[in-house]
Parts: structure tokens; C-alpha cells; sequence
């Protein structure tokens, strides 16, 4: 049975990792492409200019989403993603947070993954494949989201945004939940030498269960959510708090975005979480 479940706010799909809907003190939401109103490869729930998508539309899609969620754009913080381990904490004693503009938030920060304890600050990553990370503290309610596409999980991102709730808010690896959102799955992910070296470096034992070979020679076919996995897992997040999504968003192309499917040309979701005030 899955950890996770479609619903919709306002006619905006998303996903929700059920064991995540128990804290009481947070909002999340891994959204779909559905219930949005971009066009053609952007259709129809795009949050991204940068590949050619109508600014106009791009704009009224985050207007949906505030509607439906109830959350002011204002409070919405983004990243610029980098493809790298960059992490940006934004705590208590911060004050400055750089504000977005009226119609799209601000990619604010170059970073590719961010971490806060400060209530009604939403923050959040655009995917098209790659996997969106959720991190939660239970116990000093600390949350943080990263973006985890094959070059920042080669550079272990996962484990190292955990290092950041031990180190910056003295938190007990035990007490963290994951959630690891919609990303391509290793029915589809084929990929070549240089990344199944960097990655297999996190193989334990001679095993590497999130590889496989692929249809050629030197071809492998990845399971980037389960590496993100035995990333927690070996900087102490216990199995069974990490919930992953089966869905493979290069499948299923009338709920998801993919940019290995559509060849780049395509919009991108958005996940975000907010601790409650």
C-alpha cells in the first residue's frame, strides 16, 4: 500500500505523503501538472517561464495555487537550482528574506536545497524528473526541502541537508520523517558510466540495489528515489521514516511533467511545505 494519495484543493492536484498529514504543524504538497492553465507541452500546472511558457499563464497558475492553498505569494520562498549541494538555511534569527516580485516569487536563492524552522515561510522545488526531497523534525519542527536530481544526489545532498538539521538545529536523526516526491523511476531512467560511478560510491557491501543493466552495454537503469534512501538511511534516518512515491513521472505523462520524455520541452511541478504558524 502507498504512503502516499492524490487530492486536490480547488481543482489543484497534488500528492500528499500520508504519514506527513499526522504533524499537525505543517502544510505540503507535491503538485501535479493538473489543474492549471498553461497550454501545449506547458499543460496545463507549469510553474516555470524559463522554457518558453506564457508568463501570463505561468502567473495565473501560482494565483491558483495561493487561492487554493490559502497562502499569500509573498510567503512562497524559491530556490535558482543548481544541480549542486548548495544549502541555504533560512532560521529564527534571520530576518531578511528577499522578496519576490507581485505576479511570480523570486528565485531567491542559488542553492538546491533549503532548511527553516520559521513558521509561514513556504518553501519549495520545481521538478520535472528529478526528486524532490522532503525533510521534517518532528520534535523541533524543522523542515527542508531539496532538490535531488542525479548530480546533487552524486554529491549526496540527502545526507548532507540532514548533517545541516544536526548540526544548525540539534536535531536526532531519529526524529526526521522524509518524504521523497514524484521523480522518473528506473523503469525509464537509462543512464551511461560516469553517473553509475559517481553514484555506486553509496553502494553498501558490493551491493547497489538502485542499478541495474540496461538494454546496451554500458547503460544502467537508475532508481534515483532509492539512492536519495540509502543516502538517509546512512546518515541515521531510520527506514522506516522515509515514504517514496511510486509514481514515475516519465509514465505518466497526463499528470506529469518530464523532461527526459519530452525531450526538455516541458513545464515544471512544484512541491512545496510550510510549518503552520
Amino acid at each position: 500500500m502507498s504512503s502516499f494519495r492524490f487530492s486536490s484543493h480547488e481543482g489543484v492536484q497534488y500528492l500528499e505523503a500520508l504519514p506527513l498529514t499526522q504533524c499537525d504543524f505543517l502544510v505540503h504538497a507535491f503538485l501535479t501538472r493538473r489543474g492549471g492553465v498553461s497550454a501545449g507541452c506547458f499543460a496545463n500546472l507549469n510553474f516555470s517561464c524559463r522554457e518558453g511558457d506564457r508568463p501570463e499563464d505561468v502567473a495565473e497558475n501560482w494565483r491558483l495555487l495561493t487561492e487554493a492553498f490559502q497562502i499569500d505569494l509573498p510567503q512562497f520562498v524559491l530556490m535558482r537550482q543548481m544541480h549542486g549541494d548548495w544549502i541555504i538555511t533560512i532560521d529564527s534569527n534571520e530576518h531578511e528574506i528577499i522578496a519576490p516580485c507581485p505576479v511570480l516569487p523570486a528565485e531567491a536563492y542559488v542553492c538546491d536545497a533549503l532548511v527553516t524552522d520559521r513558521p509561514e515561510i513556504a518553501i519549495g522545488v520545481k521538478t520535472a524528473d528529478c526528486a524532490p526531497l522532503f525533510l521534517i523534525d518532528r520534535a523541533k519542527r524543522v523542515i527542508g526541502v531539496v532538490h535531488a536530481g542525479w548530480r546533487g544526489t552524486a554529491l549526496n545532498i540527502a545526507g548532507q541537508a540532514v548533517d545541516v538539521f544536526v548540526d544548525r538545529f540539534s536535531s536526532r536523526p531519529g526524529d526526521i520523517l522524509a518524504a521523497i516526491g514524484p521523480a522518473i523511476g528506473p523503469c525509464c531512467y537509462e543512464v551511461d558510466a560516469a553517473v553509475y560511478e559517481a553514484l555506486t560510491i553509496y553502494a553498501e557491501g558490493g551491493s547497489a540495489p538502485f542499478v541495474h543493466r540496461g538494454a546496451s552495454k554500458d547503460r544502467w537503469m537508475l532508481d534515483l528515489a532509492m539512492v536519495n534512501r540509502c543516502q538517509l538511511e546512512q546518515r541515521g534516518v531510520p527506514a522506516g521514516n522515509i515514504f517514496s512515491d511510486p509514481h514515475c513521472t516519465s509514465c505518466l505523462s497526463d499528470v506529469f511533467f518530464s523532461h527526459r520524455r519530452d525531450r526538455g520541452r516541458t513545464g515544471r511541478h512544484f512541491s512545496f511545505m510550510m510549518l503552520k504558524a
